[in-house]
């Protein structure tokens, strides 16, 4: 099971029992924030693409949507999400549990600029029921994220 994946993960640095197993659904933005008790764009949303053949993560917050524009400008192709199906394949977790922890060894994450606003966020921890709350400084240590980016759009209005 993926949460367990992720628990053995954070494992190494003693951190397995922050991993929140929770008793509703958490796949979606909205479905999270009513589980955690929190504000929607406090979900760091794990988007997935592919670039060059390769995949990608990019965390977002949860209000944020990614900006075509933006996204051809930073990676010089448009944006092209991994099909349902091939998520868990590329990536190592399943849609709805999908995070940058515990992943394919050949995924790249980095972390959107719209997270920026929060002290703490909630990513997903490999199911459609689980998170963990983590700073940013943790984030960025746990996800290996390579760079902080900007390529959403959406949430500027609202911050």
């Amino acid at each position: 099971m993926s949460i367990q994946k992720v628990r053995d993960y954070f494992a190494q640095w003693g951190m397995e029992d922050r991993v929140m197993e929770l008793d509703h659904s958490s796949a979606t933005v909205e479905e999270a924030a009513a589980a955690l008790h929190t504000q929607g764009q406090r979900i760091a949303k794990s988007m997935s693409f592919l670039l060059d053949d390769k995949p990608i993560m990019i965390i977002f917050a949860g209000d944020a949507r990614v900006d075509n524009r933006k996204f051809k400008d930073r990676f010089h192709q448009k944006p092209s999400m991994i099909k349902h199906d091939d998520v868990e394949r590329l990536i190592g977790h399943p849609v709805g549990g999908v995070c940058p922890f515990a992943i394919n060894d050949d995924v790249v994450v980095y972390l959107d600029e719209s997270l920026k606003r929060f002290d703490t966020v909630f990513p997903a921890c490999g199911t459609g029921n689980s998170a963990i709350e983590l700073t940013l400084p943790e984030l960025e240590k746990y996800s290996h994220a390579v760079e902080w980016i900007h390529v959403s759009k959406g949430w500027q209005e609202e911050a």
